[in-house]
């Protein structure tokens, strides 16, 4: 159905999705809760035998400063394997590096069954932690990944760093804005934001308003100061960045409002991609199904460097 999108769902799942599409915006929460309960099952069906996850290892002090590796049962080659790191959801209030038993594990199951070594991290929320603390939180879990990738048979050198909504505003403000980027560097090979919250708003129509004020403050006067899409040009590793077609309100305008500038200041274009059919929820909880078109794009972005 639709070049492979939704593949290995019911006929039924693919049609309630592609009914959400077009009023994914009116409940957001309400369309979410029911991705997750039409990927669950399928998720829930797929084996994971091949893979070994070693879960709730400490970054830091605090009790959400956590994180779950995802290993191959194979040999890593010499060297190691190529490691991907991701930062989840959650409108900066709410969320977790398992959102249940399948999501957000499906991501780091889809590309451990590729070779790599998948790493899926957990973050101090707002208001408790505000602006910069979730991009401190990736810089802390990064630290970490560096001086014990080897253990487990991964890379330092080749990590890929991938974000998701929130997760890729934390993602994108550690490897660019001056405010938190660590002085000795990102230490990251490549970078990849799924529907990631780029610019700080709260306009009327954003329902994630109350979060965006949570984490970046009240004073709307430095909203451009604190959002990530200001420091475009100083993303200086591959990025590649993702929308669905069906996103939470101008998440998809301000990815383009990134593209623009990141082509402008390297004068040449990152990778873009808008994942048809899909929304903000099932542009990540659909990884580790049948469906892997977004997978090896990323998968190529990986392998190709660029």
């Amino acid at each position: 159905m639709h070049d492979s999108v939704f593949l290995g769902l019911s006929e039924e799942a693919c049609r309630a999705l592609l009914d959400m599409g077009p009023v994914w915006a009116r409940d957001i929460n309400r369309h979410r809760q029911a991705v997750v309960d039409i990927y669950t099952p399928v998720l829930n069906a797929v084996s994971k035998d091949d893979i070994s996850v070693t879960r709730d290892i400490a970054y830091g002090a605090h009790v959400r400063q956590k994180l779950d590796i995802y290993q191959p049962h194979d040999a890593a080659p010499p060297g190691g394997r190529p490691i991907v790191l991701f930062v989840h959801g959650g409108a900066f209030l709410r969320g977790n590096m398992n959102s249940n038993e399948q999501i957000y594990g499906n991501v780091l199951y889809y590309f451990a069954r590729q070779g790599m070594l998948g790493i899926n991290i957990e973050y101090r929320l707002a208001p408790e932690a505000a602006y910069p603390a979730g991009s401190q939180d990736v810089a802390a879990a990064v630290a970490w990944v560096r001086q014990h990738a080897a253990e487990y048979g991964g890379d330092p050198q080749r990590i890929i760093l991938i974000g998701h909504s929130a997760g890729g505003a934390h993602a994108a403000s550690y490897v660019a804005d001056p405010q938190v980027r660590p002085v000795a560097g990102h230490g990251i090979a490549a970078l990849v934001l799924i529907s990631a919250r780029l610019r700080a708003d709260v306009h009327a129509d954003n329902p994630n308003a109350g979060g965006v004020k949570a984490y970046w403050g009240e004073d709307v006067s430095r909203y451009e100061q604190v959002s990530p899409v200001t420091y475009a040009a100083q993303i200086d590793v591959p990025l590649m960045i993702a929308v669905a077609e069906h996103e939470n309100p101008y998440l998809d305008v301000y990815a383009a409002e990134l593209f623009y500038k990141v082509s402008r200041a390297r004068g040449q274009a990152p990778r873009f991609v808008q994942v048809r059919n899909h929304n903000h929820t099932s542009i990540v909880a659909h990884f580790d199904t049948r469906e892997d078109l977004l997978g090896r794009q990323i998968l190529d972005f990986i392998e190709a460097g660029r």
